[in-house]
């Protein structure tokens, strides 16, 4: 009797052991977006971005002689109060990595919750890790060690596009419709006082903020932009915001060109079609038809596998560069992953970023490209619409860079 119940529990041992060596071949990021309501298909499309990203890791060899990355998804629903609740189930799964997508408003939350658990949990801190939340307040007065940000800065983006707005001949009048939160309204801001330091002579004829997610037709809007004469628009919008404010233009025969930080997410392109097309103009980080583009295997088994573009880049550095500082620190602990991204200079595939210790702003090259016709240089469209993105100017990262207000404590 005793040999059996000897025999049983050196089985439960081996099989605890067991289990514990599989969890730990495993390092887990959660993916937190809106995966439901009207901004889930961008969510969704983010998701496999991550999970490509994390798989093309892990078929160069993984991390730490082997471990593998997974992505797991948790919907936050686009909102501060839910999304903070998702991150209680995360840190009760016990993953250490979390990635935002979509929602500054959200990341504000997150930051806020993940600093209170860092400090009252020392040794199962938790690190956020951002590609598209944008607030300049995020990496200003609300920045934080523990929250690293890879797209860039509302301010950084508006900054280059208001550059190139300035360097164009005439003097545009130029309107504003952003989305009426934290993102949408540093848009405005940002872009009133820029242009009035660089081309005070551009007039700015509207600065409307709505709802965001809630107008379904930018009808009265668009009349307000005629009757301004607007000939120029700025704006944050995204989604659906986007797609239905441009296709609102075009049925009006407003007869402006649009500058725009997200015509590039997944839906609006196929969404605006020819109505875009020499109309739409986009700051990014990277699309499918820059010059030198190391990206492009990796974007075409994306679209084999997944039938959509690929969009954004920053999935994948955000990946590339968590597995870099995993191999760097020789350690999944997230304490000593943060020491190793802090300050991190890495070879992208447009070249050179750096992950500012300052502030843990990313600091990488910025496009302006335009929405137009296949052929020459516009290899790849966009959504199956025949038009893809064309760059008319990059900027290098002195001209990215903003000085920051960041008074980050490192912890010792």
């Amino acid at each position: 009797m005793q040999v059996h119940i000897r025999k049983f529990l050196l089985c439960l041992v081996l099989t605890v052991s067991g289990g514990s060596q599989a969890a730990a071949q495993t390092i887990r990021v959660a993916h937190v977006d809106p995966l439901s309501g009207p901004f889930a298909l961008v969510g969704e499309s983010a998701g496999r971005m991550l999970k490509a990203a994390a798989e093309d890791v892990n078929t160069r060899g993984g991390l730490l002689g082997g471990q593998k990355l997974e992505v797991v998804e948790f919907d936050g629903k686009g909102s501060p109060q839910d999304s903070v609740l998702v991150l209680k189930q995360i840190i009760d799964s016990g993953i250490r990595y979390v990635s935002l997508g979509s929602g500054s408003h959200v990341a504000h939350a997150l930051i806020d919750a993940i600093n209170k658990h860092n400090s009252r949990n020392p040794g199962k801190e938790l690190l956020l890790l951002n590609i598209a939340a944008q607030d300049p307040p995020l990496t200003n007065e609300k920045c934080s060690y523990w929250h690293f940000r890879w797209e860039a800065s509302t301010d950084m983006r508006v900054n280059v596009l208001t550059d190139f707005i300035a360097r164009q001949k005439g003097s545009p009048k130029v309107y504003l419709i952003n989305q009426d939160y934290s993102f949408g309204q540093s848009i405005s801001k940002g872009a009133k006082e820029m242009f009035a330091k660089k081309r005070p002579d551009i007039r700015i004829v509207g600065d409307d903020l709505h709802p965001l997610g809630k107008v379904k037709d930018f009808a009265p809007y668009v009349s307000k932009m005629k009757a301004a004469g607007a000939e120029v628009v700025l704006t944050g919008n995204w989604g659906p915001d986007l797609s239905l404010l441009v296709k609102a233009a075009r049925d009006a025969g407003l007869d402006v060109v649009f500058y725009t930080l997200n015509a590039f997410n997944a839906g609006v392109p196929g969404s605006i079609g020819k109505a875009g097309g020499d109309r739409v103009r986009q700051v990014m980080s990277w699309h499918a038809n820059v010059a030198d583009n190391r990206l492009e295997r990796f974007l075409v088994d994306y679209k084999k596998r997944y039938n959509e573009d690929l969009w954004l880049s920053l999935p994948k550095l955000q990946m590339d560069m968590l597995a870099r500082a995993i191999d760097t620190a020789k350690s999944a602990e997230p304490v000593k992953v943060a020491a190793a991204l802090h300050g991190m200079r890495y070879p992208s595939e447009t070249g050179e970023v750096w992950m500012r210790a300052e502030d843990h702003q990313l600091v990488a090259p910025q496009y302006v490209a335009t929405f137009t016709k296949t052929g020459g240089a516009v290899k790849y469209d966009a959504e199956g619409t025949g038009l893809g993105w064309k760059t008319e100017d990059r900027f290098e990262l002195n001209e990215v860079a903003l000085p920051t207000t960041c008074k980050m404590e490192v912890p010792k």
